[in-house]
């Protein structure tokens, strides 16, 4: 069930009353149940998948606990069948085209290998957070969930079930078992957060995916003012696409009383790569630091081994968001700048130093920016492109064809399908981005007086009507489209 739907705008209000009418020992059930009835909304055989990643990690760390010394065991039983599911419906094709394709180049001459296999949605998001009960009880920072009912709610809780944030056992699971109270902050600030993740999405996302799929599919006759135009837009629909339905998603809880990781905090602000994944997707880049780059060692052995480890997370994070070399480029090019930021800039970096430059002047500040955004925008293209092919004509053409003057402009919005009013409809646009940083908090402070509380009342309501416009817009051309992240 798409948050961008109908179907969800009914639906959310059903379970919230249900919820808040139960006497709490049965809100549980309610909520499992909503969980199972919307993710089977899609696809109802593919609850049999959660329900078995569900089931064995439950089983191993009620094990791991019970038999300490047969741990070990335990958890490899897990990694094996929950990675092994995780690896065969979204990596198997990939696995399989790419060794067709090394023994082709040795003289194979077989039939290409192709498995009818569906891609379930939100896979890796509910695989990773089993994943990180199951380490967690395994190292003793948690206690085995005996309550299997809480348990499976704690890994299908619906709000942020297809795509995250990929919740620690210890920061959801209590929440879940503990008796919420409604609350009127809660109410705002679980309405807010809607309706800022609705505007992301509907009113901004939706809107740039427009011309961003009007350029890529014309990557051949776009000039290099184009395609950083198609990758700085896509940078910005990604954004709204995924911080919108995170809002959307702490939203839902919120108005549960529950409190969710919050995923985003304004990523193009920052001033290195490294900066910017401690901003986007949080708690993907905490599962990450946390599973892998610790127990490999992080930054404890060295830096040659530092650099290594941030290679392998990269590529490991790059192969997570899908079964493409352009999604694995995509994380390897994001790890050398990371480790080169590290080397320059960081403690062990003797460059900026020597040359004695303030990082914290405000011009520097600004420069960094740009540059990090600038940076940023051949990863936008490997992320967005369908083949490495594509990727590699538009990175190529980014650094070939550039043009001079207004007439190398107005090509470039014309191939993107951009006119006055569209490019007036554009700037605006963005201009909301930062109305909606500081009006979406996940904890506003109360109004300091009637006129800052009207003023609050009166931009949700700008805010209510643009989405309803946008939305009733996309939907009549057949532009709206699913949250970009379900897919992975």
């Amino acid at each position: 069930m798409n948050f961008n739907s109908l179907a969800f705008l009914i639906f959310l209000p059903v379970v919230l009353c249900g919820y808040w009418i139960l006497p709490f020992r049965f809100r549980w059930v309610l909520l499992l149940a909503a969980s199972c009835y919307f993710y089977m909304y899609w696809n109802p055989k593919l609850i049999v998948l959660i329900f078995t990643t569900t089931l064995v990690s439950w089983l191993c760390a009620l094990a791991v606990e019970r038999w300490p010394k047969w741990k070990k065991p335990f958890l490899i039983i897990t990694l094996v069948i929950c990675l092994g599911i995780l690896a065969y419906f979204k990596y198997a094709n990939f696995f399989l085209e790419n060794l067709y394709q090394m023994l082709a180049a040795f003289g194979f001459t077989g039939e290409r290998p192709i498995l009818n296999v569906l891609l379930p949605v939100g896979i890796s998001f509910y695989t990773f957070q089993t994943l990180s009960y199951v380490i967690d009880v395994y190292r003793g920072d948690f206690p085995a969930e005996k309550h299997f009912g809480y348990y499976a709610l704690f890994v299908s809780y619906f709000p942020q079930l297809v795509a995250g944030p990929i919740e620690n056992p210890g920061t959801l699971l209590p929440q879940l078992r503990t008796e919420q109270h409604r609350n009127p902050e809660d109410l705002r600030a679980g309405l807010r957060l809607l309706i800022c993740g609705f505007f992301r999405k509907c009113a901004i996302a939706d809107f740039l995916g427009i011309y961003v799929t009007r350029i890529f599919d014309q990557a051949e006759n776009a000039s290099a003012l184009a395609v950083f135009i198609g990758g700085a837009l896509f940078c910005f629909q990604m954004y709204c696409d995924f911080a919108g339905y995170s809002e959307i998603a702490a939203g839902s809880a919120r108005l549960m009383g529950i409190r969710l990781t919050k995923n985003f905090n304004q990523p193009y602000l920052s001033q290195s790569y490294g900066e910017f994944f401690r901003r986007w997707h949080i708690s993907l880049n905490r599962w990450f630091t946390s599973y892998v780059y610790i127990p490999l060692g992080g930054n404890r052995k060295g830096i040659v081994r530092k650099i290594l480890n941030t290679l392998i997370v990269f590529g490991l994070c790059g192969l997570w968001h899908g079964a493409r070399w352009t999604y694995v480029l995509w994380g390897l090019y994001a790890a050398v700048f990371v480790c080169l930021e590290s080397l320059l800039v960081g403690p062990a970096g003797k460059a900026v130093s020597a040359l004695h430059i303030d990082l914290e002047s405000p011009t520097v500040i600004l420069l960094r920016r740009c540059y990090m955004f600038c940076i940023f925008v051949p990863a936008a293209i490997l992320f967005r492109a369908d083949t490495v092919g594509q990727a590699g004509l538009m990175i190529q053409q980014l650094f070939t064809g550039w043009g001079a003057g207004t007439a190398a402009f107005a090509e470039a919005i014309s191939l993107a399908g951009i006119d006055f009013a569209g490019l007036i409809r554009l700037l605006l646009t963005l201009a909301f981005l930062p109305i909606l940083a500081k009006w979406g908090q996940y904890d506003l402070p109360p109004a300091k007086n009637n006129r800052e509380a009207a003023s609050r009342a009166a931009s949700a309501a700008v805010a209510i009507i643009l989405i309803a416009l946008a939305w009733l817009s996309l939907l009549a051309t057949e532009d709206a489209s699913a949250f970009a992240y379900f897919q992975f």
